[in-house]
């Protein structure tokens, strides 16, 4: 069945998505504030990308090492519950990654190789 991949990173003063439609296939880059403004936001994007796009999304939520970060301790405060649906799964894990050089088509949004690494390694599994 086909996937969307879907990487999300909370850090500094931004949250960082990036959506793929495969290994090679970015579709989506997003850079929004680094905390939603309604608990249901999270889960709602992604409902909304699975219904757009036709078939469920598999996300994976990037936790840095630091406590403060959205993605650890304060990841219900950030995003609240998020439960996996019919639409979409995802997953809390570990932000750090090898690296690895790959270029897309999406330019001009900012660096998300970190997140393609992220996909490649948590989501497409």
């Amino acid at each position: 069945m086909p996937l969307l991949w879907a990487a999300i990173h909370p850090r500094g003063d931004q949250t960082r998505i990036l959506v793929m439609d495969g290994p090679d296939q970015p579709v989506l880059k997003a850079r929004l504030d680094r905390r939603p403004h309604h608990h249901r936001a999270l889960p709602t994007l992604l409902e909304a990308l699975a219904l757009w796009e036709g078939v469920p999304v598999r996300a994976a939520l990037a936790a840095d090492d630091r406590a403060d970060s959205c993605g650890t301790s304060l990841f219900d405060a950030c995003f609240g519950e998020v439960h996996d649906t019919p639409l979409f799964t995802l997953e809390l894990v570990p932000a750090h990654q090898p690296r690895r050089r790959r270029r897309d088509d999406l330019g001009g949004v900012a660096d998300f190789r970190d997140l393609e690494r992220l996909i490649l390694r948590e989501v497409a599994r």
